[in-house]
């Protein structure tokens, strides 16, 4: 079984190096991939006075007018290229969370003794305000976004920053000390954390997903319980009740632990009871809402809301404004999203269904007969649970198969006795395909289950188009 390596923590030589600007000055910084994060990470280290060269194996043309903002600068450039060559005489590696800590690079840095940060690690060094975040293997999003409006209600300045796809670096440039970060976390991040330290953090859940890059669930669930390490007693750990692989992690975290759960009383934290939301902690309760004056729609939503509850409660918001949050919130782009109503069958974009649980959630949220849109690149996860979920699961009319999972997806529908699907080459095809089934008073969910790297760039990317297909029918 692989270990989980936590940079800082089994390394001892990538040890805490500071976040004031001198420290940094003159520093000679070689950042590894050109993503968001990779580019608001060179901006971040060149205004703290570092020597950045920025790396990519991809070649300049691919990346348009990206990098024009780094090019004004005059940080050297090692682009459609490994970067091995380019460790020589630097001081520090930044990785961004698409470079595994197993990679070549990475490794060279080691034995060179050169210190490795992630670029959310580097990044949280910088932020000079109060700072919160949850990991999770679904919800982070939703719960993320909920939690930036309520603090935006409580008239802070908020930045929703980390895995949502907007880097931490970025909100490092720009927050002040009054303000507030809420901070997504992916277990990428996680693999690379040493000091991040949130005074508030959360894990939402744990299921199967990022087996291909983290090998074990022990692994990927050790990662999510990382994002507590820093933490100290006198801050707070969310944990969800229901959920036994976080509940188990309350076992030996220095923090204070409050729960979660939609199904029981918790001794602190928020929970439901007779329909509405409690909010217990030092023995004293107080109602926040009713249970269905929560905007966001389905139980997997309820337990969102009852996550960024506890956070938002233990930094001290009031539950007025939690309230008034909690009721006007609508959610976030590509998670159930209404599309488009077309000759009475409605259209929902759930490309942020990047594993089999999350399209499990959405599954169950359907109130009328679905066909549905499944496939994607290949994450070596099992597609049993939502195989057997869809089987069970009368309103579920058909699928329409794509992507590299697609005989994998097929072999788990027939296991579970599952016999309605057909199979499409494009996502174009496959929207077609759907419109020539579904009838009136039905609906069309797109949710993959699986990620988007085997024909598009990013959820996002593959959300928006399908958005485009729907809108062109």
């Amino acid at each position: 079984m692989r270990e989980p390596v936590y940079f800082g923590v089994k390394h001892r030589h990538f040890a805490a190096e500071g976040a004031r600007e001198n420290e940094w000055m003159g520093k000679r910084v070689l950042i590894v991939g050109m993503a968001r994060s990779g580019i608001a990470a060179a901006q971040l280290l060149h205004k703290a006075g570092a020597v950045v060269t920025v790396n990519d194996g991809k070649a300049e043309d691919a990346f348009g007018d990206k990098l024009d903002v780094l090019k004004e600068m005059g940080l050297t450039f090692r682009l459609g290229e490994n970067g091995l060559d380019a460790l020589e005489n630097q001081d520090m590696l930044i990785i961004s969370p698409g470079v595994p800590i197993d990679a070549p690079i990475v490794q060279k840095a080691e034995k060179m003794r050169i210190p490795v940060l992630g670029e959310m690690e580097m990044a949280a060094r910088f932020i000079p305000c109060d700072m919160v975040a949850l990991t999770g293997t679904n919800g982070k999003t939703t719960t993320v976004s909920l939690l930036g409006a309520i603090f935006r209600e409580a008239g802070k300045v908020c930045y929703v920053a980390g895995n949502i796809g907007y880097p931490l670096s970025a909100a490092a440039m720009l927050a002040k000390k009054e303000d507030m970060v809420v901070v997504e976390v992916s277990s990428f991040q996680l693999e690379t954390t040493s000091t991040f330290h949130p005074l508030s953090a959360a894990v939402l859940n744990v299921t199967e997903d990022h087996l291909n890059r983290h090998g074990t669930m022990d692994v990927y669930t050790g990662l999510k319980k990382h994002i507590f390490d820093a933490q100290a007693q006198k801050d707070f750990a969310v944990l969800n009740y229901e959920d036994d692989a976080c509940r188990e992690m309350a076992d030996d975290l220095h923090s204070h632990v409050l729960y979660f759960s939609r199904l029981h009383e918790v001794p602190e934290g928020a929970f439901v009871r007779e329909g509405q939301i409690i909010w217990r902690l030092n023995g004293e309760e107080k109602i926040i809402c009713r249970t269905d004056e929560v905007r966001i729609p389905g139980p997997h939503n309820l337990e969102n809301a009852l996550a960024a509850t506890a956070i938002a409660a233990s930094r001290g918001v009031p539950g007025a404004v939690i309230r008034h949050a909690l009721r006007t919130f609508a959610g976030v782009e590509h998670r159930i999203e209404f599309t488009r109503e077309l000759d009475g069958v409605r259209y929902i974009n759930d490309s942020k269904g990047t594993n089999t649980d999350s399209t499990i959630k959405a599954v169950q949220s359907m109130l009328v007969p679905t066909v549905m849109i499944l496939g994607g690149y290949d994450k070596h996860v099992s597609f049993a649970p939502l195989a057997e979920e869809i089987a069970k699961t009368p309103l579920i009319r058909h699928c329409v198969l794509i992507g590299e999972t697609a005989k994998q997806i097929e072999a788990a529908l027939t296991d579970a006795g599952y016999a309605h699907f057909s199979h499409a080459k494009t996502l174009k095809e496959a929207v077609q395909m759907c419109h020539d089934m579904a009838v009136p008073g039905s609906n069309v969910l797109f949710s993959p289950a699986c990620a988007s790297f085997d024909m598009f760039e990013d959820f996002e990317q593959r959300g928006r188009i399908f958005k485009q297909l729907v809108n062109q029918l």
